[in-house]
């Protein structure tokens, strides 16, 4: 038998490291990743940070780039418009399911007030690393109080990818408070019980921003053609 890793924990470290960097674009798109470098700055070996990148390459996030090198993905507006017509109809399923759920599941509901609130007292200052954390906490918080778990096991291996979506817009000082408010519209259906409202809700919250991240791509691809 093949002996086991004796890294994993600190494969999942650098892993998470990476992938927060990609997500807020400290690593920007196209640019190269040296391994020697990245090791240097976690104070780590070549070791986890080369089986940290294999992993992100699984998932798109880097690509191969010269000779055992790596490079951040593009984000492709196509595919992004994709991902979010999926997850549209994720969320709102799962707030029309957590709007039934919202008077017998106490720990549910309660784990969405506290990610509500948290969100809403975001300012300009807010780090942009910060803005996705709570943004990601508050759908977390619908799917757990839906009581399907099927939901968010598959919305999750696509939360590196939204994570990424969600830093173009959220780089947006005015998106930032209307999003919240869109948020408060949807718990507040989910909260009153009120299963088609917090349907509707959820979905135009994800097509919103589905439509921006996506114009806001092109424009830039526009720019840089």
């Amino acid at each position: 038998m093949i002996p086991l890793d004796p890294l994993p924990n600190l494969i999942d470290q650098v892993y998470a490291r990476i992938l927060e960097a990609i997500s807020d674009r400290t690593l920007q798109p196209g640019q190269r990743i040296r391994q020697n470098e990245l090791a240097d700055k976690l104070g780590v070996s070549r070791q986890p940070v080369s089986h940290a990148l294999h992993l992100l390459h699984r998932q798109g996030l880097v690509a191969e780039s010269g000779k055992r090198g790596f490079e951040v993905t593009q984000l492709d507006p196509a595919r992004i418009r994709q991902l979010y017509e999926v997850r549209g109809a994720i969320d709102a399923l799962a707030a029309r399911l957590a709007a039934q759920r919202a008077a017998t599941d106490a720990a549910g509901r309660t784990r969405l007030e506290v990610a509500l609130a948290a969100g809403r007292r975001i300012d300009r200052k807010t780090a942009l690393t910060d803005l996705i954390a709570l943004d990601v906490e508050f759908h977390r918080a619908i799917y757990q109080l839906a009581g399907n778990p099927v939901i968010e096991e598959t919305i999750t291996p696509q939360w590196p990818h939204m994570r990424r979506s969600m830093a173009t817009v959220l780089s947006e000082l005015d998106y930032r408070g209307s999003a919240w408010a869109e948020h408060a519209d949807i718990a507040k259906h989910i909260f009153a019980g009120d299963a088609d409202a917090a349907e509707r809700t959820a979905l135009a919250h994800a097509q919103t921003a589905g439509r921006m991240t996506e114009e806001r791509l092109r424009a830039t691809d526009e720019v840089a053609a």
